[in-house]
């Protein structure tokens, strides 16, 4: 009598099989099409379609959200994967703005200044990606303005006035704000990170203000964009101030002298 079990491999029927593959390759999609809007995001401001540039980049932001939580609920991440994102990133959130910048924003300035902040931008945003890229643990804060932050805070700014800058002043503004842009991406100010987020015990606060959101951006998506892109911006500078406060004024403690007690 064969008392030992059957170890024979457990075949999964084709249709099961088919479905694995399909979600393991749907990230791998998502990137392709960040890609793509990316590409067509330097195409539409070649043309002089600005609006239709930011909102190309807008929607590869979301592809760039969706690929990596995908690929993390799948546990289908891999090196090739992380490498095809970072080059899609490098394209969408790098060239992409920075070339929408330029033609937009720049053109009233001195010629070489105005590339010289596009390919400042462009080049920050490589560098950022490098150093995530090389980061071995996984933290809760981003080190440095994520380089998807840094071009959607161009394509909302590009999305809310849409018709190009032909003032000089207002286009050195612009040109400040590539700058800044460029050195907060570089820099070690940390920046909160939404890849942890997850319904909890406050969940009816996060459905809250999602669906709040939501409406404001249905609504009101020029003046919606801005404000999430000038707040996120400005929240690492802000975190950064406070703690620097902290540091320099330290919350007194009140320690009993014993001599009191006696």
């Amino acid at each position: 009598m064969n008392t030992h079990p059957n170890t024979e491999p457990i075949e999964l029927p084709p249709r099961k099989r088919k479905l694995g593959r399909g979600v393991f390759i749907l990230p791998s999609i998502l990137t392709v099409g960040n890609i793509f809007c990316g590409y067509y995001a330097i195409l539409a401001t070649m043309r002089g379609n600005y609006e239709s540039a930011a909102q190309a980049i807008g929607i590869a932001i979301l592809l760039d959200m969706l690929d990596g939580r995908i690929a993390r609920m799948t546990n289908s991440t891999s090196d090739f994967g992380l490498q095809l994102d970072s080059l899609a990133d490098v394209i969408s959130f790098g060239i992409a703005p920075s070339i929408l910048a330029f033609v937009w924003g720049l053109s009233k300035v001195d010629h070489q200044l105005g590339w010289i902040a596009a390919f400042t931008f462009a080049i920050c945003g490589a560098m950022r990606l490098a150093r995530f890229n090389i980061q071995t643990e996984h933290f809760r804060h981003f080190v440095g303005l994520p380089i998807p932050a840094g071009g959607g805070a161009i394509a909302a700014i590009v999305y809310f006035f849409v018709n190009p800058i032909e003032n000089p002043y207002y286009a050195t503004l612009m040109v400040g704000t590539v700058f800044l842009l460029s050195i907060l991406m570089v820099s070690t100010i940390r920046y909160s990170s939404l890849k942890h987020l997850a319904l909890g015990r406050k969940s009816h606060l996060i459905i809250l203000v999602m669906a709040i959101l939501v409406a404001l951006t249905y609504s009101y998506p020029r003046h919606t964009f801005l404000v999430l892109a000038i707040a996120y911006s400005a929240s690492g500078l802000a975190h950064k101030l406070y703690s620097l406060i902290r540091r320099k004024h330290p919350a007194e403690v009140h320690v009993p002298d014993l001599a009191e007690h006696h």
